[in-house]
């Protein structure tokens, strides 16, 4: 067994700086248990065997399904009103040029818009990942790599 700064490799776990900044919530009853069922080590199994047995993993499965879950329907709300500006700014110029305030017009105010959103949605994306991923895939990939350590013997 190989010793580390005297402690053995089996007993070495180097902890992620952002593991005790994460939120816990209702997200936290299904990472109770372990993500992948662990095994003994040197069970001839490959790292590939490894991640494709973690891949199918209904843990893995959650994960993925909570990033669609907010992927999926903000892409296509933020894809619709930049859609709704162009398609506004070619198709109604009166109503786009009209004045809103001194030189600002409408057309104005939604492009400016536009950068807003992208920065609410990239802070709603982070508090997403923070709350109801992000505890759940560190949980996922420590498991993965203990797997991987075991079939790498």
């Amino acid at each position: 067994m190989e010793k580390q700064e005297g402690r053995s490799a089996d007993e070495l776990r180097l902890d992620d700086p952002w593991y005790d900044a994460l939120a816990t919530g209702p997200a936290d009853a299904a990472r109770a248990a372990p993500a992948v069922p662990a095994q003994s080590g040197g069970t001839g199994r490959t790292s590939a065997e490894v991640y494709a047995e973690v891949q199918r993993s209904p843990a893995f499965q959650e994960v993925r399904s909570r990033y669609r879950r907010f992927v999926v329907p903000a892409s296509l709300v933020f894809l619709l009103w930049y859609l709704a500006y162009v398609v506004a700014a070619t198709t109604a110029p009166g109503l786009m040029g009209a004045e809103v305030a001194g030189g600002l017009n409408v057309a104005m105010v939604a492009g400016l818009a536009q950068f807003l959103t992208t920065f609410v949605l990239t802070w709603a994306y982070a508090r997403h990942a923070r709350l109801h991923r992000d505890r759940a895939a560190l949980e996922l990939r420590w498991d993965t790599q203990e797997m991987t350590r075991a079939a790498d013997r």
